[in-house]
Order: C-alpha cells, then structure tokens, then sequence
C-alpha cells in the first residue's frame, strides 16, 4: 500500500474523528435525531459539525485525484508527498475550525486544493 493510499484511507476518517469532537460528552445527545441535536449545538461542537461536512465534501477530489494519478503511473513519490501535504492540511483545517481561527482556516484550505490540483497536474 502506498503511503498517499494510506492517506486516503486516513482522510476517510478524518470526518469520523471531527464528529467525535462534535459530540464529546453526549450532553442531551439524542442518536435517534443526531442532526437535529447538532444544529442546536454553538460553540467548538457547531464548529465540529461543520468541519466535518466540509471535510467529507473534499473527498471525492482528493480521492478522485490519487486514484487517477496512480492509474497514469505519475511520479509515486510525488503523488505521497502531494497527498500528505492535503492531510497534514485538513488536520490544520479541522484545529484552525476548533480554535474559531477564520483566515487561518481559509489559507489552509487553499494549500490543501493547491495538494489536490497539483496531484493533477502529475497525470
């Protein structure tokens, strides 16, 4: 296994780990209705929630973008890089959202589609 599948596999449960955070502690925490209950949540759980939805709407690119650059036999070494450079961006991402960080957050969303296009523009 390649260390951008490794990647993969990890961004995969990268969203899992921010919705833990979103519901630490379980205070009133409904799992009949869980969304209904994280709207109602402010504060670093709302912020949880958020983060996770956008974590899991980057996936597909992410997921798309390593599959194919392996399937055209680019650089691996470069397509690992690349792809550890997207995680070690939305790890950034997901403190920067808890911290309440906004411009931080937004630079290193950028760096994490820059990984992304990059990886691309191996094939």
């Amino acid at each position: 296994m390649t260390i951008a599948y490794v990647c993969v596999l990890f961004m995969g449960l990268l969203p899992i780990i921010a919705a833990g955070i979103a519901k630490k502690g379980f205070e009133g925490y409904d799992n009949g209705m869980p969304r209904q209950w994280l709207a109602k949540q402010t504060g670093y759980r709302a912020r949880a929630n958020a983060a996770q939805a956008n974590l899991f709407e980057s996936l597909p690119l992410f997921f798309a973008a390593v599959i194919i650059a392996s399937m055209e036999q680019a650089s691996q070494p470069m397509i690992d890089a690349l792809a550890l450079g997207f995680v070690a961006a939305r790890i950034a991402y997901l403190i920067c959202y808890l911290a309440d960080w906004p411009t931080t957050r937004t630079i290193v969303w950028l760096v994490g589609l820059v990984c992304i296009l990059a990886i691309f523009y191996q094939i």
